[in-house]
């Protein structure tokens, strides 16, 4: 076999077939996260349970996801991306295969907590790209075009799933109904099993055991803390004393992590001036891409003649709502590269699309009593959400090692969770303060805290806007950086 360096236009052609096929990984995402949406409630009655339980599904999710994407991206450093792919890949399909025959709550709540192992997949694949295109002589310029594409399958796909599954309800047995998704993932699986390349790890050493055990007692202290506020309400003595020691963990864990010599989350990397205020970043942009939905919905269905605020709106206006959202995020993910050239450079464009964001959840504010409204403020939102999408983990791997890629496009996916949940349990007790979300409680949260969502979705996003002046100019070039940019 040939060692020679390929030439640039043969590393384009190849990257075509590459992008082509995680294409098809990324359909399989899009699916997954759109498809369950429309039939919550005929979930809820296929398992006996309250409406209100599925949150529990989110938050077993959220923690699986955060906690599996330090692993599953060292390890895509350590034995190749393609191999971390196909595994994770695989307890996907384990899950939605075990949602599709779970008979109770407790059953769907792991198959569904099984099934976040997808939250690394896109990472991964830019990763792959960013790999590829190593001796194209344009290798940051083709990441991003390759992650917009990607996103733009994705978010495509949600709309897919979304109608799919709501066209479907009423047609299959729910058994049946659930089936397809884990039929969609298998297929995937062997997609990327003939389509992708493999590439051995570009990294040396372990797994960091005692790291990834202390990160999960951290994590997994915080979100119990997170729990006990969403239960008992902001007063609540023992959730603020479970996130006191939550700090405390996280404290330990991060000195622990600067002195390990192979970490399973490398916070030397993190902390470097081109890094961190793309993370930074992430967690900020989680807030209102993950945390702000859920609010949104409940109020677009809220009837203004019984609580004086809300859309009123029927299903198919939340349907539409999220689909205008949904092609807004494609179409800020596929025009990337137009933008960054138009803006000229990728900071620049990754601040505009903070603004944009921003800027949506602030219009919310002095304007939420029309539908026009709503779908005007979802709209300028979703053009910078999918930029973000789109941008944040390919400018991770640029500002990364060559060797490091997979764990900073990795810990993107996994600070904008963690933001995401926080996000979640915050927004909870603001809807929360003279009343509950849950559909049987007498009282309904206030307008002030709806403002108080907004509000912060905003702010977070404006701060991101600022995380991001503050990066060194040579974080987003198309040079790529080397082992020693990382202190340490």
């Amino acid at each position: 076999m040939s060692t020679a360096t390929p030439s640039a236009p043969t590393a384009v052609k190849g990257l075509a077939a590459i992008v082509g096929f995680l294409v098809m990984v990324e359909l399989a995402s899009g699916i997954l996260q759109g498809y369950y949406t429309p039939i919550y409630p005929q979930i809820a009655e296929h398992l006996s349970i309250h409406e209100g339980d599925i949150n529990w599904f989110e938050a077993a999710q959220l923690i699986v996801s955060a906690l599996c994407i330090p692993l599953l991206a060292r390890l895509g450093d350590l034995v190749g991306h393609k191999k971390v792919l196909l595994v994770s890949t695989a307890v996907t399909a384990l899950g939605s295969w075990w949602l599709a025959f779970a008979p109770g709550f407790t059953s769907f709540l792991l198959g569904w907590a099984i099934q976040g192992a997808y939250v690394v997949w896109l990472p991964l694949e830019i990763a792959i790209i960013h790999r590829r295109t190593r001796d194209s002589g344009r290798q940051e310029l083709l990441t991003r075009r390759g992650a917009a594409v990607l996103v733009g399958s994705l978010e495509l796909a949600v709309i897919i799933g979304a109608l799919s599954s709501g066209l479907l309800v009423d047609a299959l047995d729910m058994n049946v109904l659930l089936a397809l998704p884990a039929v969609v993932v298998t297929a995937v699986f062997f997609v990327i099993l003939v389509g992708i390349e493999q590439a051995p790890g570009e990294d040396s050493g372990g797994i960091d055991w005692a790291g990834l055990a202390l990160v999960t007692v951290a994590l997994g202290v915080l979100m119990g803390g997170l729990v006990w506020l969403r239960l008992d309400g902001p007063g609540s003595l023992r959730g603020w004393l479970t996130i006191v020691v939550a700090v405390g963990a996280f404290a330990v864990f991060w000195r622990f992590e600067q002195r390990h010599p192979e970490p399973i989350v490398d916070v030397r990397l993190l902390s470097s001036p081109a890094q961190w205020p793309v993370q930074v970043t992430a967690f900020l942009f989680g807030i209102p891409v993950l945390g702000g939905q859920i609010p949104l919905s409940t109020y677009a269905q809220a009837d203004p003649a019984e609580r004086g605020y809300g859309l009123g709106a029927e299903p198919a206006f939340i349907s539409t709502l999220i689909g205008l959202y949904v092609v807004t995020l494609a179409i800020g993910a596929f025009t990337l590269p137009l933008t960054t050239r138009l803006l000229g450079g990728v900071r620049r464009a990754l601040v505009v699309a903070c603004v944009l964001v921003g800027v949506g959840y602030l219009l919310w504010i002095p304007f939420h009593d029309e539908t026009w409204q709503a779908l005007l403020n979802m709209g300028v939102a979703g053009l910078g959400s999918g930029a973000l999408v789109a941008a944040l983990p390919a400018a991770a791997a640029a500002a990364a090692p060559p060797e490091r890629t997979g764990i900073a496009t990795g810990m993107t996916n996994g600070t904008k969770t963690v933001g995401g949940a926080i996000a979640s349990a915050i927004f909870a007790i603001a809807l929360t303060a003279t009343g509950s979300l849950d559909a049987t409680a007498e009282k309904v949260a206030p307008l002030s805290g709806y403002l108080t969502v907004w509000a912060v979705c905003s702010g977070a996003a404006f701060l991101a806007a600022l995380a991001l002046l503050a990066a060194p100019k040579h974080a987003f070039s198309d040079a790529p950086a080397a082992p020693s940019a990382i202190p340490g």
